[in-house]
């Protein structure tokens, strides 16, 4: 390590490294500190003993339809079309879902219904809430009550360990529902993985910034022994400021790995589709199947079982901020206190308390590129 950089960038997950090889493309040196053993942040993923990808920390879909974003990264891996699918698991039947025509007539027993019948059925059952104030009134005002309850509450509590009705409701907003036969979970037109997996994807940004990165090391630490012009920080937005309101909520999981041999699955999968949800009384919310949009041919799979918690700071990793209007507040007193603390940049999902999407945050890291390209001292 030396003992000068043009940039400290707290993070190695996908704003820190992109702002790093954007950085480096101009000659500006930057040291990345990152306090787990691996770079890719929450993207990361690993193979199996079988070979098989797999992600570490719950399912990873890139999407996008900016060309930008698109076109920056590809010029670090190729990709692997894939097809977004899920399925719910509710009363010992699969679901399609999100919900569409296809689930309607799976719900009301009748495979000959049409989207009017869907349509007609929506109309007398959701409710007239006009400006709905949480996620509970959401589902409610788009599809009522009756798919609420088998569909939504019991996956969402889980999910967020409080009510749809303590939840923003831009939380449930983002499930979209189809009233024909449309079972795509994202419409966006690029939708695909790294074809060589996130991680060969993270490898080589880091190899094209020139950046010295620091793995299982807290930035506090690094601090009183090197200089820098500017702070770049990706962690949590409360711990920066030694959560001096109080801590904001966060969501994290526990994700368990379940490698399975051949004999295991006879026909090659384990399940439908790529992503099964469970709104019942199990403990894990839901089972992701890589392999369904990886490419990779293998009599063997994997299935990795997400069991939502609580975040405890020191015990386990963030993963989702929650919108709700306590945490709305709280986050507000923050983001305050970020936009006046001079020579640092507060971007990323953890550091701006957003639930932004992988495509969001990289064309974010660019844009505040554009705006740090030109600044000096």
């Amino acid at each position: 390590m030396r003992d000068s950089y043009d940039y400290l960038i707290v993070g190695a997950g996908l704003s820190g490294l992109v702002l790093a090889e954007r950085l480096g493309s101009l000659g500006r040196s930057s040291l990345v500190v990152e306090r787990r053993d691996h770079i890719g942040g929450n993207c990361h993923d690993r193979k199996d003993r079988n070979g098989l990808f797999y992600h570490v920390y719950g399912p990873h879909y890139f999407r996008t339809n900016s060309e930008l974003v698109r076109t920056y990264l590809s010029r670090f891996t190729a990709w692997q079309d894939a097809k977004y699918r899920v399925n719910v698991f509710a009363g010992g039947t699969y679901w399609s879902f999100p919900i569409n025509l296809g689930t309607f007539r799976q719900f009301s027993r009748n495979a000959a219904a049409t989207e009017d019948d869907f349509k007609a059925y929506i109309a007398r059952s959701a409710l007239p809430i006009p400006s709905p104030a949480n996620s509970k009134e959401a589902i409610l005002a788009a599809v009522g009550p009756e798919l609420y309850e088998f569909f939504y509450r019991g996956y969402t509590e889980k999910q967020w360990g409080r009510p749809a009705e303590a939840l923003d409701a831009s939380v449930c907003r983002r499930i979209p529902i189809h009233t024909g036969l449309d079972e795509r979970y994202f419409k966006d037109e690029f939708q695909a993985l790294p074809r060589d997996g996130y991680d060969a994807m993270f490898e080589a940004l880091v190899e094209a910034s020139g950046a010295e990165v620091l793995l299982g090391t807290d930035y506090r630490d690094v601090l009183p022994r090197v200089r820098y012009r500017h702070l770049i920080y990706t962690g949590p937005l409360d711990e920066y400021f030694g959560s001096r309101f109080g801590p904001l909520p966060y969501r994290t999981a526990r994700y368990a790995l379940e490698e399975l041999g051949a004999e295991q699955v006879p026909t090659g999968f384990a399940q439908p589709v790529l992503q099964v949800n469970y709104p019942g009384p199990e403990a894990f919310t839901r089972t992701v199947e890589l392999k369904h949009v990886t490419g990779q041919s293998s009599a063997c799979s994997n299935l990795v079982r997400e069991f939502p918690a609580e975040y405890r700071p020191g015990e386990s990793d963030p993963n989702y901020p929650v919108p709700g209007p306590e945490s709305d507040t709280l986050a507000a007193k923050y983001r305050d206190l970020a936009e006046r603390e001079p020579g640092v940049t507060f971007i990323g999902r953890l550091a701006q308390y957003r639930y932004l999407n992988m495509d969001q945050v990289v064309g974010a890291a660019l844009h505040t590129f554009e705006k740090l390209r030109d600044v000096r001292g």
